[in-house]
């Protein structure tokens, strides 16, 4: 007869990954952690809180295993413990995105809505042919950490001074994070209102790296 006391302390210890992404904070934090490792400041900055509370919230993420550190000097580098956690939060995001009919609603409130995104396929495809432009359009230090082969690195809060710089006769496929990143759709916004043919990648990043493509990790 199975002992009802042990499988419950067994069972409280998977509830503790649940209780661990149990903030929107935190799932925050481990999709940007995800782009590639980072400093306390660096994911301060990226979510807009204080250090104190970053801190604090990755202290929780490590106790429970999620993430690891490493020290460089006086700076302690956050990382993902494994690509296993990567696919575990992409699995609680798209869970909640088909089962939520919340979260559609908040995704268009957050991110909006643009032309056709790209297939994956199809930008492959057509990056054979020559016929479009990659566009990175996150922050630079998750572009050198990591980035689509052969992508142009111009993080959106900079597009604007770096338009003339692409080719006008090509679209442009602008790609960030993951799928509900913003950023990619802010950049196509942009480029359209100054008359350039644009569209979102329909995934990002994250998505990339976990279906085995080709990732590229050379200087912008």
């Amino acid at each position: 007869m199975a002992d009802v006391r042990l499988k419950g302390e067994l069972y409280d210890q998977f509830a503790r990954v649940g209780k661990a992404l149990a903030s929107g904070v935190r799932l925050q934090l481990l999709d940007l952690i995800a782009q590639g490792e980072r400093t306390v400041d660096s994911l301060s900055r990226a979510c807009e809180l204080g250090l104190t509370t970053t801190s604090a919230h990755l202290q929780i993420l490590k106790r429970e295993g999620l993430v690891s550190t490493r020290r460089q000097g006086t700076r302690v580098y956050y990382s993902l413990a494994g690509d296993d956690i990567a696919v575990l939060y992409a699995m609680v995001r798209d869970v909640a995105h088909k089962y939520i009919a919340d979260t559609e609603q908040a995704r268009v409130a957050y991110i909006g809505t643009d032309t056709e995104p790209v297939a994956r396929d199809e930008l492959m495809r057509r990056v054979q042919e020559g016929s479009v432009i990659v566009l990175d359009v996150r922050p630079r230090e998750e572009y050198l950490a990591g980035h689509i082969p052969g992508a142009l690195s111009i993080p959106v809060d900079v597009l604007p001074d770096h338009l003339s710089s692409l080719p006008a006769d090509r679209e442009i496929v602008a790609y960030c994070r993951g799928s509900y990143c913003v950023l990619a759709h802010e950049a196509v916004r942009l480029l359209h209102r100054h008359g350039r043919v644009a569209r979102p990648l329909a995934e990002g990043m994250l998505e990339w790296r976990l279906s085995g493509m080709p990732v590229a990790t050379e200087a912008a």
